[in-house]
């Protein structure tokens, strides 16, 4: 290891990087320089090191060997360039460095940082971060449309997939499950741009929910039975509601004993069971051949014995597989869906299923749904960006050609504060669902005052 060490060190060569150094960087002698001049001198040393660095004795050294060595080397260009800076620009520049070869560069604090939720790159110059539901423009920047493209490629690369300009759009996922997408020119007009949705590296529970006043400790316990007592559930709402992780805090509940089969776009849920086996999606290559689709995965999954099928998020043709699967004997199956209400959810459901038999009639459409989903979740973020279940309704059955839902749960909105804060109160309908009795014979006994409408719960 020491030999590899030596290696890293000596293929590093003379550094020196010509006349004209001094004056850019020297001119401040202790003092603080400025944005522009520090991005320079990060930007020339960090090239420097790709171009003399021996790369593939670096994959040999283990990433805290590889800290320590950067951090020699760019002690070392410092001094063979007589470049001045204070002590706290030169933890960052090593600091920076270290993150551009081993990391994500500059998007490194931010993906450090657990109170950001999203993290929204617009083109090289701009990178906004959500915190607590709120926008912020933050003080990140790249050094230009390369630079920000060559992380992207780094994100991408590591999930096997790729983007270029006869692929300009991908899905992918960082190692901590966060989801990120990106675009680039020409269908991005002014430089690439990435969103990345941040999950914790510790996955909430229910009882974190309730904490966070996401829904009562009544609504919790419903759901929480509802886990155990396998009843298919469908998890409704809008963008950066909160769908993935209530299905995340819902899947928590169920037996360690079940065979769990995900199929996912990109890879995001973090189940907590022993016996998970994980689908993910593939997009066509370069020639556009290749693609498995989610309704591929979804068949797939039907042969490999699984307890219960979570579907990350429903979006087409595979709604029909999934309604099969869940009234063919794989009860307590999950999915997201995208849709405003719940009735809503049910109307998507419906379309997304002819769109893979469209010539079933709409009435077999319906009785596929009704007797497939049992409980659809409605989630919300509000405009204060709380986010919040909103509505529990369980399906009842066929009235005609319409299915028939009954509402178990409901947050109602009162008003807005004078900062901004939703004003409202959790309540129960008073309707006794009829899962009622499932949930007991799993064990799970719940209290008629539950469903007592006169209580409210802020």
């Amino acid at each position: 290891m020491k030999a590899d060490h030596l290696n890293l060190r000596d293929r590093l060569g003379s550094a020196h990087a010509g006349s004209g150094a001094n004056a850019a960087y020297g001119g401040n002698r202790g003092g603080a320089i400025d944005n522009r001049a520090y991005q320079q001198l990060k930007h020339r040393i960090h090239q420097t090191l790709l171009d003399r660095v021996d790369l593939e004795g670096m994959q040999r050294l283990s990433q805290e060997q590889i800290r320590d060595e950067l951090k020699i080397l760019v002690t070392r260009l410092l001094e063979e360039d007589s470049v001045v800076i204070n002590d706290i620009e030169r933890k960052n520049l090593t600091r920076d460095i270290q993150n551009e070869v081993l990391g994500f560069g500059p998007l490194e604090p931010l993906l450090a940082d657990p109170s950001v939720s999203d993290i929204l790159v617009n083109t090289h110059k701009q990178v906004y971060v959500e915190r607590g539901g709120k926008l912020e423009l933050s003080d990140i920047t790249f050094n230009d449309d390369a630079h920000l493209m060559k992380i992207i490629d780094k994100i991408v690369s590591r999930v096997g997939r790729r983007i270029d300009e006869s692929s300009p759009m991908v899905d992918a996922r960082l190692p901590d499950g966060s989801r990120v997408n990106a675009i680039i020119p020409p269908l991005a007009i002014d430089g690439p741009i990435m969103s990345i949705r941040r999950f914790s590296a510790q996955p909430l529970r229910l009882s974190d929910l309730v904490a966070h006043r996401s829904l009562t400790a009544e609504m919790a316990e419903i759901l929480q039975g509802l886990g155990k007592a396998k009843i298919n559930i469908l998890i409704s709402g809008g963008t950066g509601s909160g769908k993935t992780t209530m299905l995340n805090a819902i899947s928590g509940f169920i037996s360690e004993s079940e065979r769990i089969v995900t199929v996912e776009d990109a890879a995001e849920l973090q189940m907590q069971q022993p016996h998970i086996v994980r689908l993910e999606t593939r997009p066509p290559n370069i020639e556009g051949k290749g693609e498995v689709t989610q309704r591929a995965l979804v068949r797939n999954a039907l042969r490999m014995r699984p307890d219960r099928i979570i579907l990350g998020e429903v979006r087409g043709g595979e709604a029909l597989d999934m309604l099969q699967a869940m009234n063919t004997g794989h009860e307590g199956s999950m999915a997201t869906i995208h849709a405003n209400t719940p009735r809503d959810a049910l109307t998507r459901l419906e379309n997304m299923v002819s769109m893979a038999a469209a010539t079933l009639p709409s009435k077999a459409m319906r009785q596929q749904i009704s007797s497939a989903i049992g409980v659809v979740v409605q989630v919300a973020r509000l405009t204060d960006g709380k986010r919040k279940v909103t509505s529990i309704q369980e399906i009842t059955g066929m009235e005609g050609d319409v299915i028939t839902m009954q509402e178990i749960f409901a947050y109602r909105q009162t008003g807005v504060a004078e900062d901004g804060a939703v004003l409202g109160h959790y309540q129960a309908t008073g309707v006794r669902p009829r899962f009622v009795e499932r949930l007991r014979t799993f064990g799970v006994n719940v209290a008629e005052a539950l469903f007592d409408p006169s209580r409210h719960y802020h």
